[in-house]
């Protein structure tokens, strides 16, 4: 509607049609009227279209061709009775039929650009690829969901809703390839999932956090007021 609306406008400040020497306040009335009657008649014109030819949702254009075909005689009409009613020579009908066709050629390509913009606007953004350290779990942990990572020598111990096992990478490795799943390094051997963590305590000085398999992560005095500020506890 607001296209159609600016459509109007737009032809009542050109003076479009040899209106030019009408008021402005006439012509507006006139040109936006007429849009609004048009946009009005085109939604309706879209759903015949689409209810007689559902094959043609597929393809946009196509779509938007049939319907400026459809809709230029009903709305030439409507300008050539709001226009006075000239004699129909075949002069007329041309003129008419050319200057609806061109319009509603117009606002139909403005429509559909502007449903397409809003369609993309409001899409759902594209989902972040899967953490990369995923594809580090050994088979039978394959779609387990991460509790804890502990480092051990060489090897790095992964706590999981699967179960425990050991794979040879370092923990600083491990922590960049975790990113995208909410979590932090608690201590110098230790990286936590947020949402495994089921209760914490505190004590000397020092914080442990308990995970939802039981297993108990110790916070380190290094990383205790981050995570305590981030509220892990």
């Amino acid at each position: 509607m607001l296209v159609a609306i600016v459509a109007g406008a737009f032809l009542a400040v050109i003076g479009a049609l040899g209106t030019g020497e009408l008021p402005l306040i006439y012509r507006l009335a006139y040109w936006v009227g007429l849009s609004v009657a048009g946009s009005v008649l085109g939604t309706l014109v879209s759903a015949g279209v689409d209810r007689l030819w559902p094959s043609l949702a597929t393809s946009t254009w196509r779509r938007s061709v049939v319907i400026v075909l459809a809709l230029t005689p009903p709305i030439a009409v409507l300008v050539w009775i709001a226009g006075g009613r000239h004699p129909l020579t075949p002069r007329v009908v041309t003129a008419y039929l050319g200057f609806t066709l061109v319009l509603s050629t117009a606002m139909m390509a403005l429509m559909t650009l502007a449903a397409r913009r809003l369609i993309e606007t409001h899409a759902a953004p594209p989902e972040a690829p899967p953490p990369r350290f995923l594809e580090r779990l050994p088979p039978r942990l394959r779609g387990s969901e991460i509790y804890a990572v502990e480092a051990e020598d060489h090897y790095l111990r992964l706590h999981t809703s699967k179960g425990q096992d050991l794979i040879l990478l370092r923990l600083s490795d491990a922590v960049a390839e975790l990113e995208g799943i909410e979590g932090a390094q608690t201590h110098r051997s230790w990286w936590v999932a947020k949402a495994a963590v089921q209760d914490a305590k505190r004590g000397d000085g020092r914080a442990t956090l308990t995970l939802t398999n039981g297993v108990e992560a110790p916070v380190s005095r290094a990383y205790a007021r981050t995570l305590r500020e981030a509220g892990w506890y």
